[in-house]
């Protein structure tokens, strides 16, 4: 039901009515970017930049893109006293969605001039492509006397136990063994805008994510992955308009 309902409002949003007479009010063009936070994403999710352009009094449409990293629920965080270091048992791969989205914006209620705060409707869809990147880690095989400490990609069949786990490597390190997947999202939300010049804007989203793959991500291969995420996110942004 949550999900038919997204995917509702977000369709709804993307029909391109007939141009009509520009207000005062409206811009031509604005150019935002920010930070995401969500329920999927730990303390700082992703990023983000959106380009909107006018359609009609109240209506803007925006082409954007956002990037940010999906954890596992069962993400478990152990500390090696040994190594002074950290690692996420079991985790084979992180997880990053990068989401090009086509989308409109509509105003709901308008902010006086140079003052108070304009609430917009929001909704976007399109693809997603998920990227895999394996999860390095140094073991240590000298069996807890750090003899033989290697930087490896976490293979449960090889790396069974987890005091010689000395921590994890940056995800940089297993950027080039990428895998990629694809599928497609949907998202619906309110947009709460502040800014006491025309030209510029500050502003916070708040709304709901919908995204399918059409095969499993495998983050920790011990538990159960999935192929559909769901998540609630806000988003902190910064534009400029013309």
């Amino acid at each position: 039901m949550v999900r038919n309902l997204v995917l509702t409002i977000a369709f709804a949003l993307l029909v391109v009515l007939p141009a009509a007479a520009q207000s005062d009010d409206d811009f031509n063009n604005e150019l935002s970017y920010g930070i995401n936070l969500n329920s999927n994403g730990g303390l700082l999710g992703g990023v983000f930049v959106r380009s909107s352009y006018f359609v009609k009094e109240r209506l803007y449409q925006f082409g954007g893109l956002e990037v940010v990293e999906v954890k596992h629920p069962k993400e478990n965080r152990l500390y090696n006293p040994g190594s002074g270091d950290h690692f996420i048992a079991g985790k084979q791969n992180h997880f990053f969605a990068v989401r090009p989205q086509y989308g409109a914006e509509y105003v709901l209620f308008r902010k006086a001039t140079e003052s108070g705060v304009q609430v917009n409707a929001v909704g976007a869809a399109g693809p997603s492509l998920g990227l895999l990147v394996p999860y390095y880690i140094r073991y240590d095989y000298g069996g807890g006397f750090q003899g033989d400490v290697r930087t490896e990609a976490y293979d449960p069949a090889k790396h069974l136990s987890f005091e010689n786990t000395l921590g994890n490597a940056n995800v940089f390190t297993g950027i080039g063994e990428t895998s990629m997947n694809l599928g497609f999202h949907a998202k619906a939300g309110l947009s709460f805008e502040y800014g006491r010049y025309k030209e510029s804007i500050t502003g916070l989203e708040v709304g709901f994510t919908f995204e399918q793959y059409f095969k499993e991500m495998v983050m920790i291969p011990q538990t159960k992955n999935y192929s559909t995420f769901t998540s609630v996110y806000l988003n902190i942004y910064y534009g400029r308009r013309k």
